[in-house]
């Protein structure tokens, strides 16, 4: 492992839109952490125990479960962007993972977005269809997670050298802060994504859509 990555906060309790209020998530001390640098694959692999933690909360009935969604939703949609954007490509041109690889991660990032898509949809959080909501966007997540890991990140360790792996460390940190600073995570941005997922052959046409119902 590379050096530990540097971030800007030090604690759990961290207010994630300390800069101001964005569409994208609620007031709220959940902490998204703010990584400034670092070797990627520690990056991503913080970021993936943060969707473990959040997940934990999310299936707790006693936490505010509607702030815990929309953190979910707005890290995992700073996450993927991040990912897709300057990660993915970089593998793949050093010859890390294959093309398939790649479009394989991002057809699994359009999964989880349609997933959180149901939860965020759902009018209450006290419900059985938000605790299934919940159990699916659990399994997809995870399965992602895992995947990646043995995928992506296995091979970004093995192929590609620390120097590199730092640079795309800054790359992938600043365009996971700059998403979440702008607001990302939203109902309306999530919907949108999922469609262009559709549109470019991501995510099968007849999927389920949420309906925004607690039936």
């Amino acid at each position: 492992m590379g050096d530990q990555p540097e971030t800007a906060d030090d604690g759990r309790h961290v207010v994630i839109n300390g800069r101001g209020t964005f569409p994208g998530v609620t007031d709220t001390n959940i902490d998204l952490g703010r990584p400034l640098q670092g070797d990627v694959v520690d990056l991503i692999l913080d970021d993936h125990r943060r969707f473990e933690a959040l997940l934990r909360d999310l299936r707790d009935s006693s936490s505010d479960r509607d702030a815990v969604r929309r953190a979910l939703a707005t890290l995992h949609t700073a996450h993927a962007i991040a990912e897709e954007n300057h990660v993915y490509p970089r593998l793949r041109g050093q010859r890390a993972i294959t093309e398939h690889e790649a479009e394989h991660g991002e057809e699994e990032h359009a999964e989880g977005h349609e997933a959180m898509l149901a939860v965020l949809e759902l009018a209450g959080t006290d419900t059985q269809a938000f605790d299934d909501a919940v159990e699916e966007l659990a399994r997809v997540i995870n399965h992602h997670l895992t995947e990646e890991e043995l995928t992506i990140l296995n091979p970004a360790r093995e192929e590609v050298g620390e120097e590199l792996r730092s640079q795309l460390g800054e790359e992938f940190a600043s365009e996971r802060n700059r998403q979440i600073d702008g607001g990302c995570g939203s109902a309306e941005q999530i919907r949108g994504l999922v469609a262009a997922a559709r549109r470019e052959g991501l995510l099968d046409e007849d999927d389920g859509e949420s309906d925004g119902s607690d039936d």
